[in-house]
């Protein structure tokens, strides 16, 4: 079964639901459909087709929403599995300014890195090194956390996600490229 992201009325994204939950509130009129999926729900007098995108009815009032949580997981799918200083596939994160020398442990100075790459680097600062970010690291918006988690999603979701270029969690870093971590 897939998935299917839930908006509020005013187009907000809110969550993202198993595909049979979308199908019940479309057919209780809780929801409808914005983006139709490629696949085809039957029943025993109905067939509908599997929602990929669905907007509530009414507007559901929710709670501030903070910024997304830094961990590990969402470093790792904010910067796509890729290690930012060789390209190479991360599965660690850095702190650009090493927090034994007073980098935060904040957004705009975690980022994802290889063993390898992480290991080389240690407790240096990129200048000593020689070494530079392609861009600097931001805070991802906090609709992101709406599909943080889920593995499949769908390409039709990221102009409702905002979150860049099309794809899942592809983020524009901003438009300078950073050679040092921002400063504290």
């Amino acid at each position: 079964m897939g998935a299917t992201l839930v908006l509020n009325a005013t187009y907000e994204p809110l969550c993202v639901v198993p595909l049979r939950r979308a199908v019940v509130l479309v057919l209780a009129e809780k929801a409808v459909v914005v983006e139709p999926g490629e696949t085809v729900m039957h029943s025993e007098r109905l067939a509908i087709a599997a929602p990929s995108v669905v907007r509530l009815s009414r507007y559901v009032r929710v709670p501030y929403r903070r910024e997304v949580p830094l961990t590990r997981r969402a470093v790792l799918e904010r910067d796509a599995h890729t290690c930012v200083y060789c390209a190479n596939r991360a599965d660690t994160i850095d702190h650009v300014r090493p927090r034994s020398r007073g980098g935060p442990h904040q957004w705009t100075n975690v980022v994802a890195a290889c063993a390898r790459c992480n290991h080389r680097k240690g407790d240096r600062l990129l200048g000593e090194l020689g070494w530079h970010l392609p861009s600097a690291p931001v805070a991802p918006p906090p609709t992101v956390a709406v599909v943080m988690g889920w593995v499949t999603r769908e390409p039709t979701w990221a102009r409702y996600l905002a979150t860049g270029k099309g794809g899942p969690l592809e983020l524009n870093f901003g438009d300078g490229a950073a050679d040092v971590a921002p400063a504290v």
